[in-house]
């Protein structure tokens, strides 16, 4: 008997998939603790045993049984409703991607059991998903099919970032960063590379394939394209650290004009590459975790008008601005969003940031539609400044949910101070939680943070 997780059985499984690749096999038998697996998932080098392939199956037989269920549909129609600009009531979102999970690891529904790293990620995000519905759905939408990722690369500027950091929670990646200057000198500006976008449309074939092979009769199956991060100061925050930015800002203001001169560039090129090779993600639902139906770009579950970069949604931000002077912002930041954004059909703008002290610069921005107001925010004056046009896309304190005792009570305080400004104001809100770097352990205060933040937006 050969095992699996055996040395014998790694170099078996190294040989079947070597030999998968290229097409010499199409049916691998399997051996682990005397009984048989077939293994008939042949594309894109990604080898599936017949019990992960069941695995995969049933997840998604569970969320298409919850794609199905009429309230996805009265969702997005609510979601469309508050980007027109004429909302029913604020929509509620936990974003996905800036909770904590693996705080929840222990939870049954989060173990992975998938082994390959691409089909483990599609099983993540399965298991993700259904335990969101479960315990805070709040105005999330299930759509009904797998979204199997494009085989794009190149969304980068050549540059490694060097860096040291300190953890607080060795499983967390969430992590205090001191970043080395890599950009000292005009001629390290020569280091920033223009993005290069390549798309292995074979790969992506295979990858569909199989995809095909494993959901068939459960699922339709649809590739996502890439979505573009046009905070360019986060990147130059990696690549030289935030003091030395704030000193070279006021020392050497040409010399960071020439940086982002050379990132804005950067980014273009990787934008009109992106839209000779048609992927941009159309169909992306989410932009830095709000959705974005829209009956212009978006009015329904993959029904996006093609991978352009002018049918798709990016987000930018410049967060280590709330720090200095609006007119930091306005020499700095504004001119080169402003040549980005102009490439999108609509943008996304600010994260943990404050905007309300600059909010007129903002709103001059192209193709703005949602602007963040994090707690740095005075959400009265932010209110009263971004005006109907706009959605104010609220970020409630994510800090309330790290104390050791969570204080409910000022929870429903913060959201209904949030609430009641925008509806004073006549302004489209959501409330987006994000930026959760701890619950200390325990999912049930998402679960009651949900349920207060519904009814504070009369959804419960």
């Amino acid at each position: 008997m050969i095992r699996r997780d055996s040395p014998s059985g790694a170099r078996l499984r190294c040989a079947l998939q070597r030999a998968a690749k290229k097409g010499e096999i199409g049916m691998t038998a399997y051996l682990e603790g005397g009984a048989a697996f077939i293994a008939d998932i042949r594309g894109g080098g990604h080898m599936l045993m017949q019990k992960e392939k069941e695995i995969l199956r049933s997840l998604a037989g569970r969320y298409m049984d919850l794609a199905a269920l009429p309230v996805q549909q009265e969702k997005i129609a609510m979601w469309k409703t508050l980007n027109a600009g004429s909302m029913t009531r604020p929509m509620v979102a936990v974003a996905l991607d800036q909770i904590p999970w693996h705080e929840f690891d222990s939870h049954e529904l989060l173990r992975l059991h998938v082994a390959d790293p691409f089909w483990q990620q599609i099983e993540r995000q399965l298991r993700q998903k259904l335990f969101q519905w479960a315990y805070f759905p709040v105005d999330m939408v299930i759509e009904p099919f797998i979204s199997i990722p494009m085989a794009v690369s190149g969304q980068h500027y050549g540059i490694e970032i060097q860096e040291e950091t300190i953890a607080t929670d060795a499983r967390n990646d969430i992590v205090s960063h001191c970043y080395k200057n890599q950009l000292e000198e005009e001629a390290d500006i020569a280091k920033i590379q223009d993005m290069r976008i390549v798309h292995d449309a074979a790969e992506t074939a295979r990858r569909l394939e199989s995809a095909n092979e494993i959901f068939g009769g459960i699922a339709p199956v649809h590739t996502s394209g890439i979505q573009f991060h046009a905070g360019l100061w986060d990147f130059v925050t990696q690549f030289m650290g935030v003091e030395n930015i704030y000193f070279d800002l006021m020392d050497r203001p040409e010399f960071m004009h020439q940086i982002m001169r050379r990132f804005t560039d950067a980014t273009v090129a990787g934008i009109k590459q992106a839209n000779e090779l048609d992927v941009h993600d159309g169909n992306a639902k989410l932009c830095h975790g709000s959705y974005i139906y829209t009956n212009e770009f978006l009015p329904g579950p993959a029904k996006g008008k093609g991978g352009k970069s002018q049918n798709s949604w990016a987000f930018g931000l410049a967060q280590l601005f709330s720090s200095a002077s609006p007119d930091i912002t306005r020499e700095f930041e504004l001119p080169y969003i402003q040549e980005i954004a102009g490439y999108f059909g609509g943008l996304y703008y600010g994260c943990c940031e404050r905007l309300d002290d600059r909010m007129e610069l903002i709103l001059q921005i192209p193709n703005l539609r949602k602007v963040s107001c994090s707690p740095w925010n005075d959400r009265d004056v932010f209110a009263e400044k971004i005006g109907p046009e706009f959605i104010m896309s609220a970020k409630p304190n994510p800090a309330f949910l790290a104390e050791k005792s969570v204080d409910y009570g000022a929870v429903e305080k913060d959201l209904r101070h949030t609430a009641e400004a925008a509806r004073r104001n006549h302004v489209n809100l959501e409330l987006i939680l994000n930026a959760v770097s701890t619950v200390r352990y325990d999912p049930a205060r998402l679960t009651k943070w949900s349920e207060i933040a519904m009814h504070a937006v009369g959804g419960g």
